[in-house]
């Protein structure tokens, strides 16, 4: 069954390059809520619900469309371009 989401071809077996959390915060001494793992770069940024949204301004940045949760025992991913929850969340091909 194909996904309708076109940008799976993206996906990379990226490390965090900041695995202790949110790189902008880390960088200020701002605090997060969740933390997300874009699939492309391994930018670590931080949620919606987070007051610096850094994941959502790494993808209007960069333009990078899939993250994933970066939060233990989570597994789900979200392409920003077709607005579009993943489940499992997507893995390198």
């Amino acid at each position: 069954m194909p996904t309708p989401c076109q940008h799976l071809d993206q996906v990379r077996d990226v490390p965090p390059r900041t695995p202790a959390g949110c790189e902008e915060c880390l960088k200020t001494g701002a605090r997060w809520v969740h933390l997300r793992l874009c699939l492309t770069c391994g930018h670590v940024g931080c949620c919606d619900s987070s007051p610096g949204k850094h994941a959502t301004r790494h993808f209007h940045h960069t333009q990078h469309p899939l993250i994933r949760s970066f939060e233990p025992g989570e597994d789900w991913g979200w392409c920003y371009v077709d607005e579009l929850m993943l489940e499992p969340a997507p893995r390198p091909r």
